[in-house]
């Protein structure tokens, strides 16, 4: 089955490996265009910036990285199919959906059933239509659904949200990824509702699993047959790397390696440090890259008792399944 990628479609079988949680760039539109543009965002540069960085991925052997940026993080597919067109042997996959914590965006806010503007939910009628027919004027797909769950739980705003997208999902079978908050145990929300709405949760990443250690509470997640994003290596204020390596390496000896992915849910650039990205980087997490499981996790893994096998299936078999 053809999966939809920026450059164009490609059989689920030649994903290759694949990292499941990264971003191309995380930015506000009006942060950068009031803030930035002259002062530290430089277009041409951080896009020359992005290319290096993902043909070095690349030359790692990864072949296919799964951006879920969206509505809330920047999501501007232009910039991405440019930076695409030069990394010929790295496949992006991009997601619809929306990320907030709390409460929808105003322009989605008044329209709905039994709202000021009665009729359907626009944010299922626009999320299918990035899926089934392109982002904007782009023609590219997206592949998947994005939304969150956090710390706040299933807020007004927050559960509109996700019933939207398991109704996007149920109406073209597009897999789920969710952003969820390992301490407050909101996957268990997240799939709760899920499962209520009818979707397949085992086309669902609860995405961020990672940042728990709690066996009995990952098993959990995982028996429902969702997906454990174990996806924030090299983010340690998080979880330690050594931590999410015993972990994993639990699981596998537990007979969860078919329901686990891994990625670091980095970025070639982030705004949220104006345009001290690089060096906020260096202070606070200098193992948050793209390339931290190849030069250093997936031997740890190994040394830790994980099979090659186990390997193969987390990084190739498993994205394999869920977009295929």
């Amino acid at each position: 089955m053809p999966v939809p990628t920026v450059r164009g479609p490609v059989d689920a079988a030649d994903l290759g490996q694949t990292l499941m949680h990264e971003h191309v760039f995380v930015l506000s539109p009006e942060h950068v265009e009031n803030y930035g543009r002259g002062v530290w965002w430089d277009e041409e540069f951080r896009v020359a910036d992005a290319i290096r960085k993902l043909n070095a991925l690349a030359a790692t052997g990864v072949r296919t990285l799964v951006d879920p940026t969206v509505w809330g993080l920047g999501r501007y597919i232009p910039r991405i199919q440019r930076i695409a067109a030069e990394v010929p042997d790295l496949h992006v996959i991009v997601a619809t959906g929306l990320y907030c914590f709390e409460e929808l965006p105003h322009q989605y806010e008044h329209r709905g059933p039994g709202l000021l503007l009665d009729g359907p939910d626009p944010m299922v009628e626009d999320f299918v239509r990035d899926l089934t027919v392109g982002i904007a004027d782009t023609g590219v797909r997206a592949a998947f659904l994005k939304c969150v769950v956090e710390e706040k739980g299933l807020t007004p705003g927050v559960e509109r949200i996700c019933r939207a997208v398991a109704r996007a999902h149920l109406r073209t079978g597009a897999p789920i990824t969710v952003h969820t908050n390992a301490a407050a145990r909101t996957g268990t929300i997240a799939l709760d509702l899920f499962a209520k709405e009818g979707v397949d949760l085992t086309k669902v990443v609860v995405g961020h699993a990672g940042d728990s250690n709690d066996l009995d509470h990952l098993m959990s997640l995982a028996d429902t047959g969702a997906t454990l994003g174990m996806d924030r290596f090299g983010l340690d204020v998080y979880n330690t790397t050594e931590r999410r390596v015993a972990t994993i390496a639990e699981l596998c000896r537990r007979g969860y390696a078919d329901r686990m992915v891994l990625s670091h849910d980095t970025a070639c650039f982030m705004d949220y440090f104006g345009g001290a990205w690089d060096d906020a980087l260096a202070v606070f997490a200098p193992n948050w890259r793209y390339d931290h499981i190849h030069h250093e996790v997936l031997a740890m893994l190994l040394d830790s008792g994980v099979a090659q096998g186990h390997i193969d299936q987390m990084l190739v078999y498993n994205p394999r399944s869920y977009f295929a």
